[in-house]
């Protein structure tokens, strides 16, 4: 019986030594045809359990632009810096110079290379080097859906799905998805961020040249760059055009004009947040993002600002926001006006103030190194800045600026304590006297006790509730209190609240609210948000007018003075605070608000990243002593040349002074009433005067008044010029022939108090001592004991009248000691009322 043959006959019988263990064809055919069965079925079993993912969220990331007002671009938000364009935009041999380079076949390939496959897995059994067989379409898999696959697994799974996406999409797709894409390099993806980074175009406006340099140095672009390896980017430059050249995509004559093209250098690893640009995108950002301080974002989290791919246009003109750095500079770089110390730091904000849009905003040298915005994050004391808002409270209570107010200094006000428990005492600066002076003087000197008086007499509640109508915000951490001291501005604010309140007296009693975002636009034109502009009524017009009247009189009399080298109507408002710690210069023109702050830290280390504390602000160039009329003004002023050119000059509103009124006097009628119009008469005789109106069927009524004009003489009159019905009341004020004396005081007897408590007491008197004491030997009166006074203790003196103290020396015979230095006690300095420096109540003099 034969033996049964075994599938597995080895050794195999009758066979040579090396026969006898070589596999016979059926063991080889049947090998195979298993091998195949295995294969086909995984093949099968992988197509169908494989399918086209849902792409990378990154490959639809796109970088959103932020642009001046110019529409130049300032710097993006980006996670990766891309922007998409289609394939039908762009000239065909942008895209085919990239088909060229890596995957010829592309146009008419299944999405896979079968030799190329074979090829390199040759290669890398023979161990000559891992090599890739990736088409451009298996490519585009990778990075638009998988991601980096290595494995060869992952090889497997990516050439499937490139062979699902070639019978599904068109290849014009694949192209397009592809181009936007690819990495070049220099933090770019895509053609058109790529084009913009090495040539300074959009890829609608490549030359073939300059497509054929991005599509050689695909493969390796750190290392091609052509600032980086020049010789292997012009090898693979000359490699992608004959490419070109050789499939069709360009002519013969293209190809013999073609040359390497020029290139935009690579850039050192910069942050790009240096300078000024941090600055205003960190405001871009606060503005457009949600939060808590922002409730009404349009966009839900930075994240949609990085990937949108929107355009941002902001209201910064970049003229202007140069000019800004520009003037900042004259404070420490160029000394143009001396350099301030090392801790000063200036603001300043510049709007529109009829829409709110911020056109330059300086806060600080370079974003990197000092992130702290001054002019949006910071607070200081905002000094006689404050007074406008005082005076827009009086006139909304019917005062007027032909009103006037004690302007002597100081101006003791017994019923208002200070911490020390003692009266508060405000002083002007420099202790200067005004006497009784109009609101309008009042403001164009900045006097303190005239609008501490003011204050006072209308309530300061009402200063803090115009400040906050105008555009001051509420703020729990640095509130403005309605305390007497707040007219000389004890508050801290921002300077932008500063400008924005400024703005809404510019533009007649209309509040906006400040931006700098103008709009914000998708990639295909759509308008996804506008900056706000609407405008909120706040103050009838007649009271801006006034107020706007009173602070053209600080340029054209006062501390604004250098601001009238503008050559046109300019109003505004100087302020320094208590110990000269701050000093403001913020005005306008009817068509721009601009404020300029400067300030002095204790501390301000950049490498440490330490910036806090107030201290006063130290002499420079030409100014022993830093108030709002010296640096700020000009400061202010240099600005203002530069935004004012070519701008048209307009005037502000015309102010009309305030005039007596009349009482009309009832006279019903069934028929149509007779008009008169009112003569002026004044200056005329009252008899001459009451003869004529009377004559008109007016009625008459006289008001006497102490003046030095003939007795009788009409010195005023209500309704001149006016047409009233017959009837009418005129009154007429008239001329008593006697001058105007004021009720006289008698001078206190101070002799033996201390000079202070003499002071105190003369002032309680409101009379004015004088800022030197006179000094004499004394051998029965303790020295630095007061004597008595010049005019003496009982004597009848106008108030506010000048006395001379006059304080022992103690016994002739005593020698001096050589060290003593003569009493200063004129108790003044610049002060505002800082509650945080021991002068909680404005006693010493501030403003300039």
């Amino acid at each position: 019986m034969a033996r049964r043959r075994r599938f597995w006959n080895y050794p195999r019988p009758r066979k040579g030594p090396v026969q006898r263990w070589l596999p016979s064809w059926r063991v080889v055919v049947g090998t195979l045809l298993t091998g195949t069965a295995l294969g086909a079925g995984l093949f099968v079993a992988a197509w169908s359990t494989t399918t086209i993912p849902k792409n990378l969220d990154e490959v639809n990331n796109q970088a959103t632009t932020v642009y001046w007002a110019n529409g130049k671009p300032i710097g993006q938000f980006a996670e990766q810096k891309r922007e998409l364009v289609e394939l039908g935009d762009l000239p065909a041999y942008v895209g085919n110079a990239v088909v060229a380079s890596e995957d010829e076949t592309f146009w008419t390939n299944n999405g896979i290379d079968v030799k190329g496959i074979a090829r390199a897995a040759y290669n890398n059994v023979t161990g000559g080097g891992r090599q890739g067989a990736s088409t451009l379409t298996q490519q585009y898999v990778e990075r638009y859906y998988l991601n980096t696959e290595d494995s060869y697994a992952g090889k497997a799974r990516e050439a499937i799905i490139a062979l699902k996406v070639a019978q599904t999409q068109p290849k014009e797709q694949v192209l397009e998805s592809y181009l936007n894409t690819i990495y070049w390099g220099r933090n770019t993806y895509g053609i058109q961020a790529a084009s913009q980074e090495f040539f300074g175009k959009d890829a609608k406006d490549l030359t073939p040249s300059e497509a054929a340099m991005l599509s050689g140095i695909i493969p390796s672009p750190n290392n091609w760059d052509p600032s980086v390896d020049p010789d292997r980017a012009k090898e693979r430059w000359e490699r992608s055009i004959n490419r070109m050249y050789e499939q069709g995509y360009i002519t013969k004559d293209e190809r013999a004009k073609a040359e390497f093209p020029k290139f935009k250098k690579k850039k050192e690893a910069t942050n790009t947040w240096g300078g000024q640009k941090g600055y205003l995108l960190a405001q871009v950002r606060k503005e457009l993002v949600r939060s808590d301080s922002n409730p009404d974002g349009p966009l839900e989290s930075e994240q949609e600002l990085e990937t949108r791919g929107l355009k941002i246009t902001t209201t910064i003109d970049q003229k202007l926001q140069k000019t800004a750095v520009a003037v900042e500079k004259t404070l420490h770089e160029d000394g143009t006006y001396g350099k301030a110390n090392k801790n000063v730091r200036m603001s300043l904000v510049s709007m529109d103030p009829q829409t709110g849009a911020v056109k330059a905003l300086y806060g600080g040298p370079d974003y990197v190194k000092q992130s702290l915005n001054t002019a949006t994050q910071d607070v200081v004391q905002a000094g006689s800045t404050f007074k406008p808002f005082t005076l827009m409270a009086a006139l909304e209570n019917d005062y007027t600026l032909e009103d006037t107010f004690d302007g002597n200094s100081p101006h003791v006000f017994p019923d208002i304590k200070g911490d020390d428990g003692k009266p508060w005492s405000p002083a002007n600066f420099g202790l200067q006297d005004y006497g009784r002076v109009s609101l309008a003087d009042a403001t164009a000197h900045s006097v303190n006790t005239a609008y501490a008086e003011l204050n006072v007499e209308n309530g300061p509640e009402k200063t803090v509730d115009v400040a906050h109508r105008a555009g001051m915000r509420d703020s729990e951490s640095y509130p403005i209190e309605a305390v007497p001291s707040n007219v000389l501005g004890t508050a801290s604010v921002y300077p932008i609240d500063l400008a924005r309140a400024y703005s809404t007296i510019a533009a007649g009693g209309f509040r906006t609210t400040p931006h700098i975002v103008a709009k914000v636009e998708t990639l295909d034109g759509t308008v996804l948000y506008e900056g706000p502009q609407e405008q909120e009524k706040e103050f009838d017009a007649d009271v801006t007018t006034a107020a706007t009247y009173a602070m053209t009189k600080v340029v054209e009399e006062g501390s604004g003075s250098t601001a009238q080298e503008l050559g046109r109507p300019v109003a505004g408002k100087t302020g320094t605070s208590q110990n000269n710690r701050s000093a403001w210069f913020a005005g306008f023109v009817p068509q721009l608000t601009t404020v300029v702050g400067l300030r002095q830290y204790e501390t301000l280390d950049l490498e440490a990243g330490k910036i806090s504390g107030q201290a006063e602000i130290d002499g420079f160039g030409e100014w022993q002593e830093i108030t709002g009329s010296t640096w700020p003004a000009r400061a202010w002023t240099d600005f203002m040349q530069v935004a004012t050119e070519g701008m048209d000059v307009e005037e502000f509103p015309e102010y009309v002074p305030a005039q007596p009124t009349f009482t009309p006097s009832p006279t019903p009628s069934e028929t149509e009433e007779e008009k008169v119009t009112v003569p002026d008469l004044v200056g005329q005789d009252v008899a001459k005067a009451t003869q004529e109106l009377q004559g008109l069927g007016l009625v008459v009524r006289t008001q006497a008044r102490d003046s030095d004009e003939r007795k009788g003489q009409v010195l005023e009159m209500s309704g001149v010029g006016q047409e009233v019905p017959v009837g009418t009341t005129v009154t007429l004020v008239v001329s008593t022939g006697q001058p105007d004396k004021p009720e006289q005081v008698a001078v206190p007897n101070v002799a033996g108090l201390s000079l202070e408590e003499a002071r105190n007491q003369l002032y309680g008197d409101t009379l004015n001592p004088s800022p030197q004491a006179k000094e004499e030997f004394s051998d029965s009166v303790p020295e630095g004991t007061v004597i008595g006074t010049d005019p003496g203790a009982g004597q009848p003196v106008d108030p506010g009248s000048n006395v001379t103290i006059i304080v022992s020396k103690g016994p002739k015979n005593q020698d001096p000691d050589p060290t003593d230095s003569p009493t200063d006690d004129g108790g003044g300095g610049n002060g505002n009322g800082n509650g945080n420096d021991g002068d909680p109540l404005g006693i010493m003099g501030t403003d300039d």
